[in-house]
Formats: C-alpha cells, sequence, structure tokens
C-alpha cells in the first residue's frame, strides 16, 4: 500500500492540485460562457488592463510589463535576441549591473517554462544556443521568502483590494545526516512528481549526503508546476500591506487585476515596500493561486474562481464601456496558436 501511495498516478488522483488545468476549469467553462455572452466578447478579459497587451491574457511580452513597474520594485533586467553571443549577453548584463548568478527566461511565457539559474559561461552558452526567441537576463533575487499577491481595482474606487495572497515555499530537502538528496527527494510526495527535472538540474549533488539540519535548495523557482508548495496566508493582507501593494498598483499605468509574484526579505519590509522586488507582474490570465493550498477542496477552487471571474468581468465590461476593445475572435484563435506553439517549444527544450 505504501508502494501505492508514492506512485505517481496515485499522488495526482488523491490531491487535485496536481490535475490537469483542464480537468479542473471544465465544471466552470458554462459560466464563463454566461459572462462572454453578457460581454458579447468570449476575449472580453481582453480589456481588464489596457495597458498590457491582450490585457495580460495571452502573449505580453515580459520587458514591455516590467517597463511599466516603478523604478526601482523590480530586478535588473534586460532583453536579448534569440542568436545572442555569450559575449554581447554578458555585455549588456555588465552594463546594468548583473552578475552570476542571474535568471534567464523567455520574453513571452508562463508555468516558469525556460526559466532557468545561470552560474556560469558554460550554463549560458547552452541557454542562449537553445533559446529560439527573445529572452531576459534578470538579476538574481535572493531574498528568502516569496508571495503572490493578488490586486483587483474597479474605477469606482479609489483604493484596490488584496483578494489572496499565497506563499510559495521552494523545492528543498532537509538533510538527516544518513540519507541522500536522492533519497530525500523520493520521500516526498510532491517532489516525486518533480523528480526528473530536479534530477536534470542538480544531477552533480543527488547522491551527496547533506549533513543532520543542512538545507539544499534543488529548485529556485516559486512556480507550483515546478514543485513549489504553495499555501494561503490571505489573512496576512493587512491594512498597512493593502495600503502599499495599493500604491505600487495604482502607479502602473492601465492595471485594475491581477497578480503580483513577490520576493521580499521579511513581512515587516514587505509592509513597508521595502527590500522588495516583483519578479512578475500577471494580468488578466492569472490564477488566484492561493487555491492550490493543499488543504483547499476542489469546491473552494470552484468558488474562489468564479469570484476573481466576476470582478475580471466587471472591470473588463467597464474599460470597454470607456472604449477599450475587446480582442476579435479571430484574433484571438491566431493568440492562442501562436502561444500554443511557443509553449511546445519551450516544453520541448531541456538545458
Amino acid at each position: 500500500m505504501k508502494r501505492l501511495a508514492y506512485h505517481p498516478f496515485f499522488i495526482r488522483l488523491m490531491h487535485w492540485e496536481y490535475w490537469n488545468s483542464k480537468i479542473i476549469y471544465a465544471p466552470l467553462y458554462p459560466y464563463w460562457l454566461w459572462l462572454s455572452i453578457k460581454a458579447r466578447s468570449l476575449y472580453f478579459l481582453t480589456a481588464a488592463n489596457p495597458s498590457i497587451r491582450n490585457g495580460g491574457y495571452i502573449m505580453e511580452c515580459k520587458s514591455d510589463v516590467y517597463n511599466l513597474l516603478p523604478a526601482h520594485t523590480y530586478p535588473k533586467t534586460v532583453r536579448l535576441d534569440a542568436g545572442s553571443s555569450v559575449n554581447s549577453i554578458l555585455d549588456k548584463a555588465k552594463r546594468e549591473g548583473i552578475s552570476y548568478p542571474f535568471i534567464a527566461k523567455p520574453d513571452i511565457g508562463e508555468r516558469g517554462l525556460g526559466v532557468k539559474k545561470i552560474n556560469d559561461d558554460a550554463a549560458l552558452e547552452i541557454y542562449a544556443r537553445h533559446m529560439t526567441m527573445p529572452f531576459l537576463v534578470q538579476e538574481y533575487i535572493d531574498y528568502p521568502y516569496e508571495a503572490g499577491i493578488f490586486y483587483y481595482r474597479p474605477h469606482d474606487n479609489e483604493t484596490g483590494s488584496i483578494t489572496g495572497i499565497v506563499n510559495k515555499e521552494p523545492v528543498i530537502v532537509s538533510g538527516d545526516g544518513i540519507h541522500t538528496v536522492a533519497q530525500l527527494v523520493k520521500r516526498n510526495k510532491r517532489y516525486i512528481l518533480q523528480w526528473k527535472q530536479i534530477n536534470e538540474l542538480n544531477s552533480k549533488i543527488m547522491q551527496h549526503t547533506p549533513a543532520a539540519g543542512e538545507e539544499v535548495l534543488l529548485v529556485p523557482y516559486g512556480n507550483h508546476s515546478r514543485g513549489s508548495l504553495f499555501t494561503d496566508i490571505s489573512e496576512r493582507a493587512t491594512p498597512q500591506l493593502c495600503n502599499t501593494v495599493d500604491n505600487i498598483c495604482r502607479n502602473i499605468p492601465g492595471f485594475h487585476y491581477g497578480r503580483l509574484d513577490i520576493k521580499f526579505r521579511s513581512w515587516e519590509a514587505l509592509e513597508r515596500g521595502e527590500d522588495i522586488a516583483i519578479i512578475e507582474l500577471n494580468g488578466s490570465g492569472s490564477e488566484p493561486t492561493h487555491i492550490y493550498d493543499p488543504r483547499h477542496s476542489i469546491f473552494f477552487a470552484w468558488r474562489e474562481i468564479i469570484r476573481h471571474w466576476d470582478m475580471l468581468y466587471a472591470i473588463s465590461k467597464e474599460n470597454n464601456k470607456r472604449g477599450v476593445s475587446y480582442l476579435s475572435f479571430a484574433k484571438g484563435l491566431r493568440e492562442i496558436n501562436l502561444f500554443k506553439k511557443i509553449e511546445a517549444s519551450l516544453s520541448a527544450r531541456t538545458w
């Protein structure tokens, strides 16, 4: 029975957070259709954030979004074209004060696809050779905490609201002086599902035996799809934090709905807006990722998704009344097909 409990099939079966997104969202599609009928557009969400391509639903460039953020709220970042040489990449990075280690990631993408921590010239050479689309080199932020904060601000409100906060715990194993890293990974059901990528990223240390209490960081990205544990800490939306987040978001032109993924030094610093770095700003395609807390049921997730869709519909409808166009059905299909090609290309790559 224990062997079955640790089999990937049964881990996924018994934990809805690992289900395919199409399965999770399938029961909710009729409600989306109802909102679309009311808005007279299947792609009404593309009007939510007028300053971001397609409202942040699909095909937005991260580099364009970073340019909207207030200065000093995000990591130092440079954009590179596909085919850039290692020397040209390092020259541009140096001019921006970026040095090893740094993060490389595609300018268009999601779910952590194509994101890699680059430690040296050899790793950069491999990444640059395989990346066939524009990409970013970004300062690596080693703050110990990361959270996703969902924000919504309708036009008739002077201030916005935090609608959910998720804490992101990276993939870390704690040594006991007996078991190897590989053995410790296989004792964690969450990590078993990520075995292939964890093994590829950490092949040099998988047979290392960490000392008792020694922590080993295996995946330095706060992505649920790459093994991070998401916990719902929405209760931490204090008045001070709400005010800080609202001040940041109100200084992002045309931003009304989405999620800020933030790394920070401490919760006290985050509330003050100090020692923080916005790693990603996600628009109308954002999920309220606090739903993926293992303590929550699928019914809780459905309620939260619908609650956020209602907010998204309201702000998109209001923006449309103010002259912001919805994406047409034909163009929407073209954008989706283009993104699927990008996603397939990134999914096929290993660095």
